[in-house]
């Protein structure tokens, strides 16, 4: 790839679309192998310079402006002092809801701009998803209102709060630490207060702020920090307040490492790999098995994904927790560190890479042993004094994972601490010509093909721009779910090759403004809102929607998979073999995986049943 411009492509892109759909994405795969999602290295320089420089150097800047013990001069004081764990978690999650962080630019869908969030949400009549709409009162509809727009406001204001709110001293720390500041407790009163409720108005905007996991600090900072700062405090409850800190980021890693066991994850690391711009070709095409020809992992990718991924991201931060050795602990922290950064530089599509930057950067300061920092033999879970504080804290935060691993339809992945696991809730688009256009009708939304075509500096064709939105569809197939998804259509759908293909989670970006991996935000509830505003005829927008795997690590489990008509609502339930996916090429050259359907609409009728022609058919005339 250049630095201005793409690689050159394959094939010219009106060639590429005159293919019948398998064969496009048999070309596009084999493509990403080598050149991924094939973006000019410009953005890779925007991402690293948004990292770097807007998240972590002003971050510290804020935290050095508002502190007296951290300096943004004195790189010794970054590493010592638990108000930058603090205050940098406020500032991520501050820039998350701006759209400034993980949903930002071309990897997510946002081409031009490539801000989503902020925009979306301070304009009213834009789509909003509640998510107990029809049992929580006040919450109903889907349109945002004045009354939204102020509430996203005020959530605004409360996180910009604790930033430039003063630091205040804590009064007692254990010897051998050096002196220490925290946010006043009350300085998150207000974010525990507006984001819940924001939460219950619109699940996106609770969840673009990744609450899972920024509110259970600020929960803990205000309850705790409250008695770390009170008259009469002791030393031991600065050390409980630390400990706790380290348990909100131990479950979230050892929640993600959980959630890689079973069969998608594998699936995961391969096209990773493959958009990193600074892997070279022959360790791209080593993860997998024969490319360009079998495009299921190897052996390093199995490798990558049960060693070097779930067994680290097990293991090490359950080490982390229960060490008293300083040495071991800053060993484990460099360990974190390395996996952050390795994720970081392969830039993924959809991948939180502040969050990495973040949980790599905390991993050093709560383990690495700096200076007069947070010593391991003093902050270790066996020197936790109220132990009884222990219960809530580890329920409130395993009940997100083990509820949504059990029932992941009851909880968004983000939650059910499913960070880039592979087990995701997805969806695939099927549009008759014209739809996609349509969907410029919705207030804000504006099609990627036609944001493509005005992209600075170097604006796409419309055929090349076609084929780059493909490629999000060649993503999803490289992926468990993608190859039932793309079956089901086959089954259903006998003009599939007139149709318009896209990837659930780019379309819903540009629709709800956001999205990380949550197929929740574009089941039969964004359709139905959609299909509310824009009246479509019954096959207009047909989607293949699959849940989240239960229970991954039991290979028995089927995978739930409907199909969502936009005029006619859910038409079939059913579940397909999660085996029989990664066993098969992208592709799909065997034709569709088979499925189990459960249950069907009444009336409906798939449309090749229609026309007498069954999935095999349509195969074998291609």
């Amino acid at each position: 790839m250049g630095f201005f411009t793409p690689a050159p492509e394959p094939m010219p892109a009106a060639e590429l679309l005159a293919l019948p759909l398998r064969d496009r994405l048999r070309v596009l795969t084999t493509t990403w192998v080598t050149e991924g999602f094939n973006t000019p290295r410009m953005l890779h320089v925007v991402y690293v310079l948004k990292m770097f420089g807007l998240y972590f150097a002003v971050g510290l800047a804020i935290t050095s402006w508002t502190s007296s013990t951290v300096a943004f001069t004195d790189p010794a004081t970054w590493f010592t002092h638990i108000i930058t764990y603090q205050k940098l978690a406020v500032w991520l999650m501050l820039l998350e809801v701006i759209g400034l962080a993980g949903a930002f630019g071309p990897l997510c869908g946002h081409f031009v701009p490539m801000l989503g969030n902020i925009r979306y949400w301070i304009r009213p009549g834009t789509i909003r998803m509640a998510p107990w709409a029809r049992k929580v009162p006040l919450t109903g509809g889907d349109e945002r209102t004045v009354f939204d727009v102020v509430l996203f406001l005020a959530v605004l204001a409360a996180l910009v709060f604790p930033l430039v709110v003063d630091a205040a001293p804590v009064p007692h720390v254990p010897v051998g630490t050096t002196a220490q500041e925290l946010i006043p407790a009350y300085a998150f009163i207000p974010i525990l207060v507006v984001m819940p409720l924001m939460g219950l108005r619109d699940k996106v905007i609770f969840l673009a702020a990744r609450s899972e996991q920024y509110l259970p600090i600020m929960l803990w900072s205000a309850i705790l920090g409250a008695v770390v700062l009170r008259g009469g405090s002791t030393a031991a409850d600065f050390v409980d307040l630390v400990i706790v800190f380290k348990i909100i980021i131990v479950v979230v890693w050892v929640g993600a490492g959980v959630s890689k066991l079973g069969e998608h994850f594998i699936n995961v690391i391969p096209p990773m790999i493959s958009n990193s711009p600074g892997q070279p070709d022959f360790l791209k095409k080593a993860h997998y098995r024969d490319a360009p020809t079998d495009l299921r992992p190897s052996r390093l990718a199995w490798f990558m994904a049960h060693v070097a991924g779930t067994t680290v991201e097990i293991v090490i931060p359950l080490v982390l927790l229960l060490v008293t050795n300083s040495t071991v602990a800053m060993i484990g922290a460099v360990v974190i560190l390395a996996f952050h950064i390795f994720i970081t530089s392969t830039f993924p599509l959809a991948v939180p890479l502040e969050w990495n930057v973040y949980f790599g950067y905390i991993a050093i300061v709560l383990w690495g042993g700096f200076g007069d920092g947070f010593d391991a033999s003093t902050y270790g879970i066996w020197n936790f004094h109220h132990g009884w504080i222990l219960v809530p804290v580890f329920a409130l935060a395993l009940f997100g994972p083990i509820l949504g691993n059990l029932r992941p339809d009851l909880v968004s992945f983000l939650p059910s601490m499913r960070q880039y696991a592979g087990n995701w809730a997805s969806a695939v688009w099927a549009m008759r010509p014209g739809i996609e256009e349509r969907l410029n009708e919705l207030p804000l939304v504006e099609n990627q093909i036609d944001q493509l075509q005005r992209m600075a500096p170097t604006p796409y064709s419309r055929d090349d721009a076609e084929m780059m939105l493909q490629k999000a569809v060649c993503w999803r197939s490289m992926h468990s779910q993608g190859r039932g998804l793309l079956s089901a259509m086959y089954e259903h759908l006998d003009d599939i090759e007139s149709r318009t293909m896209r990837e659930g989670e780019f379309m819903c970006n540009t629709i709800l403004g956001w999205n990380f991996g949550d197929g929740h935000m574009h089941d039969e509830r964004l359709i139905a809102a959609i299909q509310n505003r824009l009246g479509l005829e019954p096959g207009d927008l047909v989607v293949a929607y699959c849940e989240s795997q239960a229970t991954p690590w039991k290979v028995s489990t089927p995978q739930r998979y409907r199909v969502i008509d936009a005029a006619l609502g859910v038409v079939e339930r059913g579940t397909w073999q999660v085996s029989d996916c990664v066993d098969e090429q992208p592709w799909l050259p065997n034709g569709p995986v088979p499925l189990d359907v459960s249950w069907t609409a009444p009336g409906f009728v798939r449309q090749h049943t229609l026309t007498g022609r069954t999935a095999d058919d349509r195969m074998m005339e291609r």
